[in-house]
């Protein structure tokens, strides 16, 4: 054999050597209430993606053990192990904690993410072992975020929030059925006297939720201190703020507000298709919770008149003349606001607050240039320019760094 038949024969060897090498372990875990399908997939740096082997275990602590001796005898290679599961109820929390211990990069998605991933590769079986083997395989070709368990404080309030949530739904329901029962043909009172008592029960229970709530916020001198900031919005109360902390991780699971609006269901939806404009609402596939907790809050900040959440409500209202439109915009903004508050570390001042439209005050500048003084916009009504600034506003100012050098 020639010495350059040899030498390209042993590079065509070297490259298929090199696609074939394991680029990433990914082990896909689909849970229910007794056991857990598992399997592990491999990719290599031909992007091919090869089951290696599927199982299923028990959803006990015994189970989590037998399943990473599993997994550590088919994933010899030096390479990175992936640990995808669904969000499914809060079967997969003790499974996910297990191996977030173990060092492992645990992804917890939402099933909806996982169903539409499904639906591309074209399978159409539902089950435990063929979601087990979507999930693997969605973890192996793509980079997920790594989940994080939440703290003790935060899982505390979480149960306690959504418990008060829970309670407020009964309280309304038995109510309702006491206004039916009172204007109605009949009457019991048999019927009225449990009812009463019911409802009397389930206020004491509310009453003894928030008070634990408001110890456990108290007891944390980081949430206390943030909370304290942001309750100086008129209109939004502390179990509110505490819903809000408990259902997003103290805001830890983003890194921007469009994602934090899209975790809430607050981002919009458009339907249009050439000359056809469907109807633009917001998706609600999101934290229904935290929607429910922006309800009240975004109904106190117009009752109460702040400028800042006035205007916009007036806006909206003057262009759809819809109620319900107006509030959800306010929710979201009001939700916006809380957030980097939070992360600022930052009270609420209504003077140098960042809005939107031509009717409502903003800075000028507001980014960078921190010598710069802020100065506002007049809310009057005038003519504005393509920039959605007044024509005829003062040079200093428009340009405020020619007055500091």
């Amino acid at each position: 054999m020639s010495k350059d038949l040899r030498r390209g024969t042993i590079s065509v060897s070297l490259k298929f050597k090199a696609m074939t090498t394991p680029l990433k372990y990914s082990v896909g875990f689909d849970c229910s209430k007794d056991d857990f399908s598992a399997c592990i997939s491999l990719i290599d740096f031909s992007q091919e993606v090869t089951i290696k082997s599927t199982r299923k275990f028990k959803n006990t602590t015994r189970g989590f053990d037998d399943c990473q001796y599993w997994i550590t005898q088919h994933c010899k290679a030096p390479v990175p192990i992936a640990v995808v599961m669904e969000a499914t109820g809060n079967y997969y929390e003790n499974l996910a904690f297990y191996f977030f211990k173990k060092d492992y990069a645990v992804s917890v998605i939402l099933p909806n993410k996982a169903k539409k991933y499904m639906e591309s590769r074209g399978i159409k079986t539902k089950n435990d072992p063929v979601d087990a083997k979507g999930l693997s395989q969605m973890g192996a070709e793509q980079r997920l975020n790594k989940w994080e368990p939440f703290s003790d404080q935060i899982y505390q309030l979480r149960s306690l929030t959504r418990h008060c949530e829970h309670l407020s739904q009964e309280r309304t329901r038995l109510i309702n059925q006491l206004h039916s029962l009172e204007f109605g043909m009949f009457k019991n009172d048999l019927v009225k006297q449990q009812l009463q008592n019911m409802l009397e029960l389930l206020e004491n229970q509310i009453k003894q939720a928030k008070l634990t709530i408001e110890t456990i916020v108290q007891a944390d001198r980081n949430i206390k201190e943030r909370l304290d900031k942001i309750v100086t919005i008129k209109g939004i109360g502390l179990f509110t703020l505490a819903t809000i902390i408990a259902e997003t991780n103290g805001f830890k699971l983003f890194e921007n507000q469009r994602q934090l609006t899209s975790y809430a269901g607050y981002d919009v939806i458009e339907n249009q298709s050439g000359k056809r404009v469907g109807r633009t609402k917001i998706s609600k596939k999101g934290n229904s919770h935290i929607r429910k907790a922006m309800h009240m809050p975004s109904l106190n900040v117009v009752r109460y008149e702040n400028p800042t959440f006035v205007s916009l409500y007036e806006r909206i209202m003057k262009r759809t003349n819809i109620k319900m439109k107006a509030y959800v915009a306010i929710q979201r903004k009001l939700l916006c606001l809380i957030y980097t508050l939070w992360t600022k570390n930052e009270s609420f001042n209504p003077q140098i607050l960042i809005t939107s439209g031509n009717d409502e005050p903003k800075p000028l500048f507001p980014l960078g240039f921190e010598k710069a003084e802020k100065k506002v916009v007049p809310t009057n009504n005038v003519r504005t320019t393509q920039d959605e600034l007044p024509c005829n506003e003062l040079p200093e100012a428009l340009f405020p760094l020619l007055q500091i050098y």
